[in-house]
């Protein structure tokens, strides 16, 4: 499928899981890669569950990079297949593009790999996209970039 533009702005993504509503969501405690990205219920506070999606670069069909609303230098990395979110420059970060599949979107990896939630509590692997539930997902638009 062709990827799809997604406006920029602050969003909750939601999981396709069994069980209540499951957010991505950046754990506290950071390893060598960076702290890691799991699917979790909805937090009380936002803060580790609003993410940023704008364009890497500012132009027509580019891909996205996906970062901490309230941390905005902590963006999205890829290593080992796994999701992280890390304070590294923002050429580091990895870039998405998002296509629509039935009951959501895919969210793929520029290496053409798809997130993927096994279960909640579970860190966000990046796998050879399949026709599977795990691997859809929901961006509920929160805000704009420039509004509080």
């Amino acid at each position: 499928m062709a990827p799809i533009p997604v406006k920029p702005g602050i969003y909750k993504i939601h999981a396709h899981i069994i069980g209540p509503t499951s957010l991505v969501t950046a754990t506290e405690y950071a390893t060598k890669n960076g702290a890691p990205v799991i699917t979790d219920r909805l937090n009380p506070l936002p803060i580790e569950q609003e993410w940023i999606i704008e364009p890497a670069v500012p132009a027509p069909g580019a891909p996205y990079v996906i970062h901490l609303a309230s941390h905005e230098g902590a963006g999205l990395v890829t290593p080992e297949d796994k999701l992280w979110v890390n304070s590294v420059p923002r050429d580091e970060w990895a870039q998405f593009t998002f296509e629509r599949v039935i009951g959501g979107v895919k969210i793929l990896s520029g290496n053409g790999l798809a997130l993927r939630s096994g279960h909640r509590g579970a860190q966000i692997e990046l796998v050879k996209p399949t026709p599977e539930f795990q691997e859809t997902w929901t961006l509920e638009f929160v805000r704009p970039l420039d509004e509080e």
